[in-house]
C-alpha cells in the first residue's frame, strides 16, 4: 500500500511540475500590448486553462502555484520574461496573475464534474468559466483599483481581449478531450472521491 501511494505522490508531484514547466514555455514567445492598459496578450492563460482541465482542480491549481510563486521570487517566468514581486502587487496586470490561481481551480472542478464522457461543449463552457470569466472577475477589479479607472471602463477596455481568450477557450476543451480520453480517469471523478471516503469510513468502523 505504502509503495502505491509512494508512486502516486511521485506521479503527481510530476504533473505538477510538468505543468508549471508548460505555462512557463508558453511565455517564450513574449507579449502583445493592446492599447494603453497596461495588460499584455500572453499564450500562459492557455497553460492555467490545460492545467486545470487535464490534472484537475487541485493539481491544477497547484501547478499555477508553484509556477507563480516561482515567478514571485524573482525568477522571470512571466511572458516577455518578467518576475518579481512587482507583477503580483502594484503591476496593472497583477490582479490576472492571481486570478490565474481561481481559473485553474474553476477549471479543473467544471471538468471533474463533466468526466468521464466529457462532451466538447460542456469543456468549452466549463473552461470559458473558468479560464475567462474568473479570471477575468479578480482581474478587472484589480486593473481599476491600479489605474484609477472606473470598473465599467475597465471592463469595456477588456473587451479586446475575449477574442484571443476565447480562442485559446476552445483550443483548450479541444485538447482536453483527446488527453482525457486517451487517459481515462486521469481525473478521478467526484463520486470515485466519495466512494473511497465511505469506504475507508466503513474500515475504520470495522476495526
Amino acid at each position: 500500500m505504502k509503495d502505491h501511494r509512494s508512486r502516486a505522490t511521485a506521479r503527481d508531484l510530476a504533473q505538477v511540475a510538468v505543468f508549471a514547466a508548460l505555462i512557463a514555455a508558453l511565455g517564450v514567445p513574449g507579449t502583445l500590448y493592446i492599447g494603453g492598459s497596461g495588460v499584455p496578450i500572453t499564450l500562459q492563460t492557455m497553460g492555467v486553462m490545460l492545467a486545470g482541465a487535464i490534472l484537475g482542480p487541485w493539481k491544477g491549481l497547484a501547478s499555477v502555484a508553484v509556477f507563480e510563486t516561482l515567478t514571485f521570487v524573482g525568477l522571470p517566468l512571466l511572458a516577455g520574461g518578467r518576475g518579481g514581486p512587482a507583477y503580483f502587487t502594484v503591476q496593472p496586470s497583477a490582479g490576472y496573475a492571481w486570478g490565474f490561481l481561481l481559473g485553474a481551480l474553476v477549471v479543473g472542478l467544471g471538468t471533474r464534474a463533466i468526466l468521464p464522457r466529457y462532451p466538447l461543449w460542456l469543456g468549452i463552457a466549463v473552461t470559458f468559466f473558468g479560464g475567462m470569466v474568473a479570471i477575468y472577475a479578480v482581474g478587472v477589479p484589480w486593473l481599476a483599483a491600479v489605474t484609477h479607472t472606473p470598473i465599467w471602463a475597465a471592463f469595456v477596455g477588456n473587451l479586446i481581449y475575449v477574442p484571443g481568450d476565447a480562442i485559446k477557450v476552445v483550443a483548450t476543451a479541444v485538447v482536453a478531450k483527446q488527453v482525457h480520453r486517451a487517459y481515462p480517469g486521469l481525473i478521478a471523478p467526484r463520486r470515485r472521491i466519495a466512494g473511497r471516503a465511505d469506504a475507508s469510513r466503513e474500515v475504520c468502523q470495522d476495526s
